[in-house]
């Protein structure tokens, strides 16, 4: 069996709590995980998931 942890943050576009530069956008960093009889395997291990290492990434 494979299951998704995805854990995410979604800012309305109309929430006027939070600066105009991230309303009405959403971030969502997604493990995917096999699951066996005999332990796991995050199959996205060596996905970037801290913003500075995201950042690098989009970079190129």
């Amino acid at each position: 069996m494979v299951v998704t942890i995805e854990p995410g943050i979604y800012i309305s576009p109309k929430n006027k709590k939070v600066d105009t530069k991230w309303r009405g956008i959403g971030v969502r960093i997604e493990d995917d995980i096999v699951i066996t009889k005999t332990g796991n395997i995050n199959l996205t291990s060596k996905v970037p998931k801290e913003r500075n290492e995201i950042e690098k990434m989009m970079a190129k």
